[in-house]
């Protein structure tokens, strides 16, 4: 199994952005230290009280900075929101500047208010998005300079001044349990992964069969497929579970719309509740719904909560019975305080990783 540090950048009470991306240098330093594989984060916009991560290219860079050995990305960008051309450049000259550690998600974006004030169109972001693979090709290829007209992208006799130091590009990522997109991955060689609001048990035949389509393209290495979720380690099972369980259930609060005058947390979450009342996915609506009952987290096993013998033997089943073997771990959130949250990371650096260093679980 492989391991990442993933990371909202959730806003913090009292915390300025500025401290809050120290507080996340020294996270990534630790884990650079401890033996994760890979640190990632999101891209999200338009929204303080929630996330403060909208440039995925200025993390990379900053954590690369400050680590030896993780591999650094977004998880993913939001293609549509670029100029295909730019993005290219930039990703480029990023896994140059991390010596060529940069792993690389790309994804269509999920929330139709980042695409607004750009004045973009939410409903035309999939394929755009699948198509920047064979742009991001013909970009980084041998000839120079290169043109390519596609669908949505068409770009005549460009050369770029700065190849990616991984040829031809740095590994790809798309975080989607779409059974379209996933056919997409297996065929071009992309890895996938999905979040905790999806049920394991339903990803479990999507996966294996990209599994099968990925065997059938003839390609000797294996993917990898992540797996993201709330995780925290402490010395005992109760200790984590008083210092962590409540706080984990809030870590998602950035789903929740802004709260309006007066309104309490628990009105929030029952309003956000019934939007997924009748939806497609019961599976995933039931999760959704659930998402702020630390109860139901822990029963379902939703989130990885414990002492190391615990968070190993739960992520062990989990990975088994979900098909996943990279897990992106969300150490930080809600108002964890930072000596338990550092705590908590060398403790899974130490003793949850070597534990299932050698476990493959497809």
């Amino acid at each position: 199994m492989k391991f990442a540090h993933f990371s909202h950048v959730w806003a913090k009470p009292g915390m300025t952005p500025h401290r809050r991306y120290e507080q996340l240098w020294r996270e990534l330093r630790l884990c650079d230290e401890t033996g994760f594989d890979y640190s990632f984060c999101v891209e999200h916009h338009f929204r303080p009280d929630e996330s403060w991560m909208s440039s995925p290219s200025l993390y990379a860079v900053g954590a690369g900075a400050r680590t030896k050995r993780l591999r650094i990305g977004p998880m993913g960008y939001i293609v549509p929101l670029y100029h295909r051309l730019r993005l290219a450049e930039e990703i480029a000259l990023v896994d140059q500047m991390l010596g060529g550690r940069m792993e690389l998600g790309l994804v269509p974006g999920i929330n139709a208010d980042y695409f607004r004030p750009f004045g973009l169109d939410y409903g035309a972001r999939k394929s755009p998005t699948l198509e920047f693979v064979g742009y991001l090709r013909a970009a980084f290829g041998e000839t120079q300079p290169f043109s390519f007209r596609g669908k949505a992208f068409h770009t005549e006799g460009a050369e770029l001044a700065v190849m990616p130091a991984q040829r031809p590009h740095p590994p790809l990522w798309m975080m989607s349990r779409d059974p379209q997109t996933l056919e997409f991955c297996a065929r071009e060689g992309i890895n996938p992964g999905y979040f905790l609001v999806y049920p394991r048990a339903e990803a479990a035949p999507r996966y294996r069969k990209f599994l099968q389509d990925w065997k059938r393209t003839g390609r000797q290495q294996k993917p990898n497929i992540g797996y993201s979720s709330v995780c925290y380690v402490d010395e005992t099972d109760q200790k984590a579970l008083d210092i962590a369980l409540l706080r984990a259930s809030r870590a998602y609060e950035g789903f929740l719309p802004p709260a309006k005058s007066g309104q309490s947390f628990e009105e929030r979450a029952a309003t956000f509740a019934q939007m997924f009342i009748g939806r497609g996915e019961p599976g995933a609506s039931e999760i959704m719904m659930n998402v702020f009952n630390p109860g139901y987290l822990l029963k379902n096993e939703l989130i990885f909560i414990g002492s190391p013998e615990t968070v190993a033997a739960k992520i062990r089943a989990a990975a088994g019975a979900g098909v996943f073997d990279t897990f992106m771990g969300e150490f930080n959130f809600s108002d964890l305080p930072e000596p338990d949250l550092m705590r908590s990371i060398r403790l899974f650096g130490e003793m949850v990783i070597p534990a299932l260093r050698g476990y493959e679980p497809f």
